[in-house]
């Protein structure tokens, strides 16, 4: 007859083969959680390293995004979709002849025919006058015959007044549409200098409107600070040809501009000698350098904000060092009761990451805030890349992974019977 189990033995039976069973995740994470609930202050202190470093990744990464976005735009608004086009050279009909085979109005309307791409276009001529200020104070001013598309192509901002039309192009009205800077300092602002008449060549011309460049160019474009814009079919009449120094066109789709480009050149060159030599200008090269120096500096920032990490990951490795050290007899009750090196490893592991996790998340809701914070209570849209929280919270648990490696090797390497005569 087989002996009758008691209630203590088959107690104790179930204990002894628990300790014999490798634990389950979710235990090890109890055991975690209660070390943390111990020493609270402990574990925030810790964690705050993760916090500052992945607020501030997330930060710049903000920033890097904001600066490529400004210069984009800056870019933008000075014309990536135009294209110039003008004429190089060549084209003469023998070595002593010095005639130009130059670009021509029916160049413009040819393009704008067969190249669908082509939104706008405009033709400039450029003539120079000298033009009193008052105050015996005589200046040089650039004068530009140019279409009413020039405005839509250049994207250039009226700031009073109107710019010329159609019929102004069509009846060769004599109307001008000059800068800011020369509207104040030859009639004292630019709405004083609306219907106000001067001569250019000895020919009156009247002032319809004032404008100037959407953003700043410093002189590095066609227009200069004392610039007149007056309709082509009146200028060129000053010049006596009806050759064509520049063409200005607007592409419809930016990423259609360098393949417009090639097309414009093209036609031109089949309309024209073999010889002449002709050059589309466009500005998708230095946007596409200005994109690559912005990224550049984002990920250089990117990466000096990692250092911020790897300082905090250095904290979670010495202080669960001196965890181990302050838990030894816990380690050797542990595995006086069957748990094993490896569920010892998995436990001060799993401690890390939660504490370098908790702070990536409480640092990325820092690092959000000030974007998100921006974009509630102002008019400027801050951009937020979300692939940076993702990078943020992966990056994170790597620091828990890489820097508690070591100290949960070191518990699972304690010896049992020396733990437990530690004192």
């Amino acid at each position: 007859m087989a002996p009758l189990r008691t209630p203590s033995l088959a107690s104790f039976e179930h204990t002894l083969a628990s300790a014999k069973r490798t634990m389950v995740l979710s235990e090890i994470v109890r055991l975690a959680m209660d070390s943390f609930r111990a020493s609270k202050v402990r574990f925030a202190l810790t964690a705050l390293g993760m916090v500052i470093g992945s607020a501030s990744l997330i930060l710049v990464v903000t920033i890097g995004m904001t600066g490529k976005e400004y210069v984009v735009n800056e870019l933008q608004s000075i014309g990536t979709n135009m294209v110039e086009l003008e004429y190089s050279g060549g084209g003469a009909g023998a070595v002593n002849d010095t005639r130009s085979d130059y670009l021509t109005r029916d160049d413009e309307s040819a393009v704008v025919e067969q190249v669908p791409a082509v939104a706008a276009s405009s033709p400039m001529l450029e003539m120079h006058d000298r033009i009193s200020f008052g105050g015996g104070v005589v200046k040089d001013v650039l004068v530009l015959g140019v279409s009413p598309q020039y405005r839509d192509v250049r994207n250039l901002v009226v700031l009073s007044g109107r710019f010329f039309d159609e019929q102004d192009e069509q009846t060769h009205t004599k109307a001008a549409v000059v800068t800011e800077p020369f509207a104040r300092e030859r009639f004292g602002s630019a709405d004083a200098a609306i219907n106000q008449s001067f001569e250019l060549h000895g020919i009156p011309f009247t002032v319809i409107g004032t404008f100037r460049e959407r953003v700043e160019t410093f002189g590095q474009t066609e227009i200069a600070d004392e610039t007149i814009l007056v309709p082509y079919s009146v200028a060129r009449y000053f010049q006596g040809t009806d050759s064509v120094k520049q063409i200005f066109f607007s592409i419809r789709d930016r990423n259609d501009v360098v393949d417009a480009s090639r097309q414009i050149v093209k036609v031109v060159h089949g309309r024209h000698q073999p010889s002449s030599v002709y050059t589309a200008f466009n500005m998708i090269g230095m946007l596409r350098v200005a994109e690559n120096v912005a990224n550049a500096l984002t990920i250089v920032l990117f990466l000096v904000s990692a250092v911020t990490l790897a300082v905090g990951g250095v904290g979670i490795m010495n202080i669960m060092l001196a965890n181990v050290r302050a838990r030894v007899r816990e380690i050797g009750i542990r595995k006086a009761m069957g748990a094993t090196a490896r569920e010892i490893k998995l436990q001060f592991l799993v401690e890390a990451v939660f504490i370098s996790l908790s702070g990536g998340i409480v640092g990325v809701a820092v690092g959000l805030a000030v974007p998100l914070s921006v974009r509630f209570f102002t008019d400027y849209q801050l951009p937020v890349s979300w692939i940076s929280i993702l990078v943020a919270l992966v990056t994170s648990t790597m620091v828990g992974v890489i820097f508690g490696t070591l100290p949960a090797t070191r518990a699972a390497q304690l010896d049992p019977v020396e733990s437990l005569k530690y004192e």
